[in-house]
């Protein structure tokens, strides 16, 4: 079979009704179990919400805003249906920090789908390069991985030289991680006089542009990308049609003018709102900040659920580096840990298609080697990502409000 599961394959019409019906269970089950849904859907009735206009009334509850939810009631603001105990596998940290559930049911990101569609089958060898440590990442994909009967070996990210060895001794067939780690795996491989063994690849966590796909098929390695979450899993995975991406079959996906919860006209780019029918992390119209638009029509390949243009971008200035959000907040930390900077501004742009970050910072009196190197450590510490530091005369940034600049071109 071509497809995960004959869900793939519904009706248009059928599969709306299915998910409909799911609403009102989902509503009342957020209500009663999760305490911040119990106060932003308190004047609710769960029985009435079985349209999409009927669930665009209810209130969006966005990703930015979950990062002051969080610090008033960790660990997961109130939002959560599950406590510490076997129901609640494991905890992970995205920077912000976001703490994310992870509950104890197979699959539970629900990315195995994507995997299958991306030419993962049982017996395959993947080397994942996700990270295991903090961010849940590395279990997203090994758990969708286990779920279609794959072995996983956990190479986490780094250490380029042992995992070449690794691939060497293994040689697996499947890579998961970056398009931008496997590229310097390759590169690597081509300095050392390696082969590597990989002959499909499923990336995610950053931008995938047609000229690095086009530079994989030719070492031979046909890769596929999707777009997920940690809150959400699974949102949207590109198939072999290689025409936009297709929404996966178990959340409601909408598509809303930013900053509002009103839902824009078909084919019009807004930021995507997600409705999860995860028991453990019932999430109920959540804005993830980022943009994308409805393609119309449906896919060539057999799969006949919508499909968005995929990520077009932020809805806010957050911006994703190296697959990790990197938040305007946290910029607002650096500065305040530094009072010497007046005005600051973290550029992002990606010369040769490697991501960099580099703080521009207007400082009282000039800048100093050791002052760059402080905030250097800060940036790491607060990201997790390493950035360069720039020093600017007075008045040389715009008074425009702009904390994160992202400047990447992708050809």
């Amino acid at each position: 079979m071509n497809f995960h599961d004959t869900r793939e394959t519904r009706e248009p019409e059928l599969r709306e009704r299915e998910l409909l019906a799911r609403l009102p269970a989902q509503i009342a089950h957020a209500r009663a179990a999760a305490p911040a849904f119990g106060r932003l859907l308190a004047d609710v009735d769960p029985d009435s919400v079985t349209s999409r206009e009927a669930l665009a009334t209810l209130p969006v509850t966005r990703k930015s805003e979950l990062l002051e939810l969080q610090k008033a009631a960790r660990p997961f603001g109130g939002f959560a249906a599950v406590g510490w105990g076997a129901a609640c596998r494991r905890v992970f940290a995205s920077p912000g920090p976001l703490y994310e559930p992870e509950g104890a049911r197979p699959d539970y990101y629900r990315l195995a789908r994507a995997l299958f569609a991306a030419g993962f089958r049982a017996g395959d060898l993947v080397h994942n390069t996700f990270s295991y440590h903090f961010t849940p990442a590395g279990s997203m994909m090994e758990t969708a991985a286990h779920a279609l009967g794959c072995t996983v070996f956990p190479a986490g990210v780094g250490q380029t030289e042992q995992q070449l060895a690794a691939i060497a001794d293994l040689q697996p067939n499947a890579y998961v991680g970056t398009p931008s780690f496997l590229r310097i795996l390759l590169d690597k491989a081509d300095e050392l006089g390696v082969t590597v063994s990989f002959t499909k690849a499923f990336v995610s966590g950053e931008a995938f542009p047609p000229s690095m796909r086009e530079a994989f098929a030719a070492r031979g390695i046909t890769a596929y990308q999707a777009y997920a979450t940690a809150d959400i899993g699974l949102i949207a995975f590109e198939t072999p049609a290689r025409e936009g991406m297709v929404v996966d079959e178990d959340v409601l996906l909408e598509i809303v003018r930013p900053g509002t919860g009103d839902p824009v006209a078909p084919g019009e780019v807004g930021e995507v709102v997600v409705t999860t029918f995860n028991p453990d992390y019932p999430l109920i119209r959540f804005g993830t900040g980022d943009l994308s638009a409805v393609l119309p029509g449906a896919s060539p390949c057999g799969r006949t659920n919508v499909r968005i243009k995929g990520w077009m971008g932020r809805a806010d200035q957050t911006t994703k580096v190296k697959g990790m959000f990197v938040h305007p907040g946290q910029i607002a930390q650096v500065v305040r840990r530094h009072p010497e900077i007046t005005r600051a501004r973290l550029v992002v742009d990606n010369p040769e298609l490697n991501d960099r970050m580099t703080l521009m910072c207007e400082v009282a009196g000039g800048g100093s080697e050791s002052l760059a190197t402080a905030l250097a450590a800060t940036i790491r510490e607060l990201t997790k990502l390493r950035g360069e530091v720039a020093f600017l005369p007075a008045g040389a940034l715009a008074n425009d409000g702009k904390v994160i600049d992202d400047v990447r071109v992708y050809r």
